[in-house]
């Protein structure tokens, strides 16, 4: 008895579960004689995890709770189709809504998971993992003195969050250097996602992610340095996306339109023809097309990516820096009521040409590294073409591979330390470039001007 309603509920587990993804599509089964031989054979592997769910809560060492079994199973079927698809319960869906809003309790940094390790995405700035220095590329080996192989994501973000003022205890792992511990007090994270500060007739601004409040924020800066520096006198701005892991497309798609008037900002192309989106940009340029140079690096990800694609498309903007992260994939957060929600890639978003930057990441016109006194092997460039399971760009051809960063050795920048406005701008080669090329840009435009 206990094995049918079992294998009832898996089958109105896959169920709901196809229901979801097919709200994105309603195309018809072509083949009636087709579709039943496949559900005989869905149901047979519904048989076996029915068989290996029983021995597991029966046999298993210790005693697991049917929650437990049911919730791993979920994430296990999400994790493996790509690495940004997974499993969110309730807990974690309600942590994500509550970053998404930009304020959240932790240590301030954004990981994904590698080769069993959690890897640091970005520090984001002013948090406690940014104040110890922590930059892309570390991997975190062990929590309070425990391994964190054999731990799911989710269980060492679980393990990082905790009461505010409670400290925990890091082993992290650095390219080139020898491994260290560092003690970090957690803290309540209020993202300001867009910063600013004014570079004498230039205005700058950073972009750290993509929350509700990003464009608002972004808006109110370019206001905030155009009355400071005066309306005739400004020259342009600089963009900073260095380190940015993204966030919502909403968002991205906003920041786009801030510089553009007319034109497409980035289209998304899922399973299904019908359902492909285009968002265009309104009228509108909120620098009255003033000279712009956006900054990215291998830590700009996914909504960082979509921004400097379109103004790159659409040379209104000049991309300076190294090649982003390469994610060009679009996440859906389907709410699963009364158990979370479930976090699944259903498309891909491609840039004003046409192009997909999946795993292959947006070229700066400008290649500019950061500086830096040591030396790894390029080889050890991390992008999203190095995680398991990735997706594939499906504009080359068969035969084409992503191109490899051609880098001649350099170790991976770290834009957020750098770009900070108490840092010493001696520090940001990549930033006092971008002022350089700015500058000749206006000086070039005035001339051009006063020629005609």
């Amino acid at each position: 008895m206990m094995r049918k309603t079992l294998l009832a509920a898996c089958a109105v587990l896959a169920l709901s579960v196809g229901t979801g993804v097919a709200y994105f599509s309603s195309t018809p089964v072509a083949h009636a004689e087709t579709a039943t031989k496949d559900e005989e054979n869905t149901y047979g592997l519904l048989d076996l995890f029915g068989s290996v769910f029983e021995r597991v809560r029966r046999d298993y060492v210790e005693e697991v709770t049917d929650k437990q079994l049911i919730e791993a199973a979920i994430n296990g079927m999400l994790t493996s189709l790509d690495p940004h698809s997974n499993y969110l319960n309730a807990d974690s869906y309600k942590d994500m809504q509550v970053q998404t809003r930009g304020e959240f309790g932790g240590l301030g940094i954004e990981v994904s998971m590698e080769n069993g390790f959690v890897k640091v995405v970005s520090p984001i700035d002013d948090t406690p993992a940014f104040r110890a220095g922590l930059k892309p590329g570390d991997y975190i080996t062990h929590l309070d003195g425990k391994s964190v192989q054999g731990m799911t994501l989710q269980d060492a973000v679980d393990m990082m969050r905790g009461k505010v003022g409670t400290s925990i205890k890091l082993s992290v792992s650095r390219k080139s250097a020898e491994p260290f511990d560092v003690s970090l007090v957690r803290d309540t994270i209020k993202i300001k996602s867009a910063r600013s500060q004014r570079e004498g007739d230039i205005g700058y601004i950073r972009i750290t992610s993509f929350s509700e409040k990003t464009y608002e924020g972004m808006k109110d800066a370019i206001d905030k340095l155009t009355r400071e520096i005066g309306k005739d006198k400004v020259k342009g701005f600089v963009l900073d996306l260095r380190n940015n892991p993204g966030g919502l497309l909403d968002q991205a798609i906003a920041v786009s339109d801030a510089f553009l008037e007319s034109g497409e900002i980035v289209s998304t192309r899922s399973r299904h023809a019908e359902d492909t989106q285009r968002f265009n940009a309104h009228s509108g340029d909120l620098t009255n097309g003033l000279p712009l140079v956006v900054l990215i690096n291998d830590g700009s990800a996914s909504a960082s990516e979509i921004v400097a694609g379109a103004l790159q498309d659409h040379k209104r903007a000049i991309i300076v820096g190294t090649k982003s992260f390469g994610k060009g994939s679009v996440q859906t957060i389907i709410p699963l009521p009364s158990h979370g929600a479930m976090r699944l890639t259903t498309a891909r978003y491609y840039t004003p040409s046409g192009r997909s930057i999946q795993a292959v990441g947006i070229e700066p016109d400008i290649e500019v590294k950061q500086l830096s006194v040591s030396e790894i092997n390029p080889a050890h460039r991390r992008a999203e073409a190095d995680y398991r399971n990735a997706l594939t760009n499906d504009t080359l051809k068969k035969d084409d591979k992503a191109p490899q960063d051609q880098a001649d050795g350099n170790e991976p920048e770290n834009g957020v330390e750098a770009a900070n406005p108490e840092e010493s701008k001696l520090k940001d080669y990549q930033l006092a470039r971008a002022l350089d090329i700015l500058r000749g840009v206006a000086l070039y435009r005035e001339r051009d001007t006063m020629a005609r």
